[in-house]
């Protein structure tokens, strides 16, 4: 018996290590209007997360569209007090005027709200997806792309991390509004 109730604490133990802390790490990033926002910028409101890329072929710009979605919904409902981050995974090419200009390809409810960014290496945005989001970020080598995964995140006015929702596929729309208008109600 002693053996399966150790057992059981050290997989414990190892679950929750692996799960790791939620808080976002501090950042001080330049937007697309070439302004810097931080993570205290942020705190005190809530905010959604995810990474994209200009150059994308592939998931960016349905996940951008999905988050407009989101917006959208967001809108409909009369919540106002958020942000919308969404930090390139390729820096080199997107900076603050290529940002904005994809942006503005997206009918775009209260672009106001949103902050594209830029103004770090490859390398420090891989790390950074992977420490604080669990989330890959890589070149691929192959070609000018950027593997990276497609996720939305909801962050609290602390700055945790609460939800994670697919932003590619099925994306729950309702529920993200829902769950963004219980943070603001707390």
């Amino acid at each position: 018996m002693k053996k399966i109730y150790l057992s059981a604490i050290i997989g414990l133990t190892v679950l929750l290590a692996a799960c790791g802390d939620s808080a976002i790490e501090e950042f001080a990033h330049t937007d697309h209007r070439g302004e810097e926002l931080s993570l205290g910028d942020l705190k005190g409101s809530p905010w959604l997360a995810t990474f994209v890329f200009t150059n994308c072929t592939t998931v960016c710009p349905p996940m951008t569209f999905n988050m407009v979605g989101i917006q959208q919904e967001l809108q409909d409902q009369g919540i106002e007090d958020y942000k919308i981050v969404a930090f390139s995974v390729d820096p080199v090419i997107d900076k603050p005027e290529v940002l904005a200009d994809y942006l503005d390809k997206f009918n775009v409810p209260d672009p106001g709200k949103w902050h594209l960014l830029t103004g770090y290496s490859q390398d420090a945005i891989a790390a950074y997806a992977k420490d604080n989001f669990k989330a890959f970020v890589k070149n691929d080598p192959s070609s000018d792309q950027v593997v990276h995964g497609t996720s939305f995140y909801l962050i609290d006015q602390q700055g945790e991390i609460v939800h994670n929702y697919d932003g590619y596929t099925d994306v729950p729309e309702k529920e993200i509004a829902a769950d963004m208008q219980d943070l603001l109600a707390e």
